[in-house]
């Protein structure tokens, strides 16, 4: 099975494959960015996509939302993962602490480390790069006191030392993967089910749409896990609306609300119904 996710080798995903994989093995198929690796499976290029959704200290992970609405209509969520992110702070044998000059990372790990970094780097550079691996990298390979925040698996990969371990603000520090395969893919897997969606254009703007749409879930006894509006790129004032809730597609109360839904809502999109932890 050939299997997409944001590479370099040496990422907190590829650490969370390696834990999620399948036993028999699998193909990495690594990919620039987050979208890289969904439309990946879109293009038939790689058969699943590892790709994070949420993160408990920092939220969305909004190019995973954006790629799902707006370019990648032929994929389904068929599963999903939570790994334990554990973060460390990564130079070049023989840098210290307080030689830093610089802390590089991807945007997510930065925000998750924000408080360890000013109570412990005040005033030091922070760079954002394309992912935590290829900040290691570009650590071991420059002749500056630069530091990454990164996966053990970096730092082994790159020759590199762990100047501090799990310097991530909160310890339970917690991100959420999907798993996505090609449309019409069947889940596997047994338990509860999840159902995510994203639906759109309420109509005329009246106070109440909202709440009127989403009466759908709450009269027919149907939790919500989650909800989040993001811009629909047109105008201002137009929101998308993603919403996780209990229960597989095919249950007669979540089918007959999404029924409903589709009477209140010009656009509602199924985008994967899935065993709860699959």
């Amino acid at each position: 099975m050939r299997i997409a996710y944001l590479g370099p080798a040496g990422t907190f995903t590829e650490d969370a494959l390696v834990e999620a994989g399948p036993a028999a093995g699998f193909e990495p198929v690594r990919t620039a960015t987050i979208p890289d690796a969904i439309l990946a499976v879109q293009a038939g290029e790689a058969d699943r996509a590892l790709v994070p959704i949420e993160n408990s200290i920092e939220g969305s992970i909004r190019p995973t939302l954006d790629t799902l609405a707006f370019e990648a209509e032929e994929v389904t969520i068929v599963g999903e993962y939570d790994y334990a992110v554990r973060a460390h702070l990564i130079a070049r044998e023989g840098v210290e602490v307080g030689d830093i000059e610089a802390v590089l990372s991807h945007p997510q790990p930065l925000a998750q480390c924000a408080r360890f970094l000013r109570e412990n780097l005040t005033g030091v550079e922070l760079r954002s790069v394309s992912s935590t691996a290829a900040a290691v990298r570009m650590v071991s390979e420059s002749v500056r006191p630069w530091a990454a925040i990164g996966a053990r698996a970096a730092a082994g990969l790159y020759d590199c030392a762990i100047l501090r371990e799990g310097i991530q603000d909160e310890a339970t520090n917690v991100t959420r993967f999907l798993w996505i395969a090609p449309a019409g893919s069947e889940p596997s897997g047994s338990g509860p089910w999840k159902t995510s969606l994203v639906f759109a254009e309420l109509g005329e703007d009246h106070p109440g749409a909202l709440v009127n749409a989403l009466s759908e879930f709450s009269s027919r006894g149907i939790n919500l896990t989650r909800i989040e509006s993001r811009p629909m790129r047109q105008e201002l004032g137009r929101y998308m609306f993603f919403c996780d809730l209990e229960g597989a597609a095919a249950d007669p109360q979540v089918a007959e609300a999404m029924t409903q839904l589709r009477t209140k809502a010009e656009s509602v999109r199924l985008l994967g119904s899935y065993p709860v932890g699959a």
